[in-house]
């Protein structure tokens, strides 16, 4: 408040200037006008009186401001006096609530220290307590060992006594023993001479010399040695190959319980949905116009029959029988059906399948961790989705095949990256045997090979059905891979009706040999028990029945997998009691 009336009566002293200045400016102009009415005398009077009013403006302002000043100046005066005692009544407010905290701060730390006397005084109690409980189980601990040690200390003197008796008995017997050696070289001496003599009669018998007769029991003795090492080298390899034969036999069910995969795979179906049967005239078009464009643009067979409800897709491509079917639905979804719109269709289809191939074939590399694979060998793998043997998919069994691989592999110490790409790429020439002349093996391994592949890959492609001998383990794991991924149960899916033909021609073919009584397929065909008559078969012609049961099923049957044939002879004897 003091600055604001400061500058106040500042304010007011510049305006009584001014207004001094405007007077005498307006006194000026008077006396001008006067001058020039009235004469110049008249001019001075005015111009006199003008300054007069003048001085008397500025020292009315000045008394004016020096009042204002006063008054400010004593009212800046009461305004800090008030100030000064409001801080001292706050400062002495401040002091007596820092003591009465100080005396609280205190009085929580006298309890603080209280509490914190009687918790070490629990504490101190508490081992106390803890210390003499220690030293009772302490004090049982040493009467139980001192007891233990007592008992010990029987049973020593109870086995010192034993001892003791034990040095009478074995000094008896090494008196006895003494005797019989004793008696023994005597007979030893007697049976030498008796050798002898005899000796000489088998030498005068026989005709021989010493070496001669030496030399015949050597050459005895050498072939029945060369007998025992041949038995013994026998026995130890079916125990090798037994051994072999369990650990592999691990490895692989330890292969097979860590890969949990979907087993059955999607058909792929030939057959395209219709919302009515108005719409097959539709897809032939006017004189067969469309469905002739349809099958020259897609290079496949339509056919349209009686079936309601349904458009049959024929090819031999699998690939070309899946762009045929997505653009016939795609153009029953659209309805506009004529040859420009199949072109267009036909176009678009096939370059979404391309890119749709790329990407599955990307997938499963980044699955199995199988990096820096040639563009073409990913887009092969893509088709490979397409593709089915058995009714099971190539891809996912591949895949499959990988990770067992991977997995049998690292149960060997071998690369489990490289075993799973062996397993990856295996059957991708089934990608390309619809093109091109030859098996899938021989196809895949060249395909492999021009790209650059590893040749442990190429060699697995190469000889993974074994129709050549191995070259390496990784080949020898991708077969077996390939063997467990086609044999669980589940992995190749069949139709009801072939099932059970195929049980029926299974049991068929084992009751067509003689004194087979019956035949059972079981474990979905994997398997086969047969019974014989245990009164015209022996245990020797069963075995040969077994070995023609399974060489039949080899020369008239085709089957993934492996089947377990076992002939079953047995004698049974019924009595009743009465």
């Amino acid at each position: 408040m003091g600055s604001i009336d400061i500058l106040t009566s500042i304010v007011l002293v510049i305006l009584a200037t001014l207004a001094s200045g405007a007077g005498v400016y307006w006194f000026c102009r008077r006396a001008e006008r006067a001058r020039e009415k009235k004469s110049r005398d008249q001019a001075q009077i005015i111009c006199a009186d003008a300054q007069q009013r003048a001085e008397q403006l500025v020292s009315d302002a000045q008394a004016r401001v020096e009042k204002i000043q006063s008054e400010s100046q004593a009212i800046i005066e009461q305004r800090r006096q008030r100030a000064e005692e409001d801080a001292s009544r706050i400062i002495q407010q401040a002091t007596e609530e820092s003591k009465q905290i100080r005396r609280q701060a205190e009085l929580e730390a006298i309890n603080n220290r209280r509490e914190a006397e009687l918790e070490l005084k629990e504490e101190q109690m508490r081992q106390k307590e803890a210390l003499e409980q220690q030293k009772r189980e302490t004090q049982r601990e040493l009467i139980e060992r001192e007891r233990s040690l007592d008992k010990r200390q029987e049973q020593l003197d109870a086995a010192v006594l034993q001892i003791q008796r034990q040095e009478t008995d074995c000094a008896a017997r090494a008196r006895e023993l003494e005797q019989k050696i004793v008696a023994q070289d005597a007979l030893e001496h007697e049976l030498h001479e008796k050798i002898e003599r005899q000796d000489r009669i088998l030498y005068e018998t026989a005709n021989l010399t010493r070496e001669q007769a030496v030399d015949s029991i050597m050459k005895k003795l050498d072939r029945e040695l060369i007998d025992e090492q041949g038995a013994l080298i026998l026995r130890h390899e079916k125990s090798v190959q037994r051994i072999c034969d369990d650990q592999a036999r691990n490895y692989i069910l330890q292969a097979l319980q860590r890969y949990a995969a979907s087993h059955t795979a999607e058909s792929t179906t030939s057959s395209v949905d219709i919302p009515s049967d108005d719409m097959k005239g539709r897809v032939i078009g006017r004189e067969g116009r469309n469905i002739r464009a349809f099958e020259r643009v897609t290079g496949v067979d339509v056919i349209i029959d009686d079936t309601p409800g349904v458009i049959i897709v024929s090819a031999f491509d699998p690939i070309r029988r899946e762009v045929a079917k997505l653009t016939l639905k795609r153009l029953i979804d659209d309805g506009r059906i004529h040859p420009s719109r199949i072109e267009e269709i036909y176009a678009q289809t096939e370059r979404e399948l391309q890119i749709h191939m790329r990407h599955a074939g990307t997938e499963a590399c980044q699955l199995v961790e199988a990096h820096g694979m040639n563009d073409r060998i990913v887009a092969l793998l893509g088709r490979l989705s397409f593709r089915t043997s058995y009714s099971q998919n190539v891809l996912d069994h591949s895949i499959e095949v990988a990770f067992i691989s991977g997995m049998i592999a690292a149960e060997l110490g071998l690369n489990e990256r490289l075993a799973r790409r062996c397993g990856l790429l295996h059957d991708i020439g089934k990608a390309i045997d619809h093109e091109m002349e030859g098996g899938h093996p021989q196809l895949g391994a060249n395909v492999l090979k021009r790209f650059g592949e590893p040749k442990e890959v190429v060699q697995a492609a190469l000889m993974h059905h074994e129709d050549l001998r191995a070259a390496d383990p990784y080949t020898t794991i991708v077969s077996v891979a390939d063997v467990c991924s086609a044999s669980r149960p589940g992995a190749r899916r069949e139709t009801l009706e072939h099932y059970i033909n195929r049980m029926e021609e299974l049991e068929h073919i084992a009751m067509s040999f003689p004194y087979v009584e019956q035949a059972y397929a079981v474990q979905a065909g994997r398997e086969m028990r047969v019974l014989v008559n245990s009164q015209l078969t022996s245990d020797e012609s069963a075995a040969k029945t077994c070995r023609d049961i399974v060489a039949a099923l080899k020369a008239q049957l085709q089957f993934p997998g492996e089947i377990k044939v076992t002939v079953i002879r047995e004698t049974r004897t019924t009595e009743i009691a009465k």
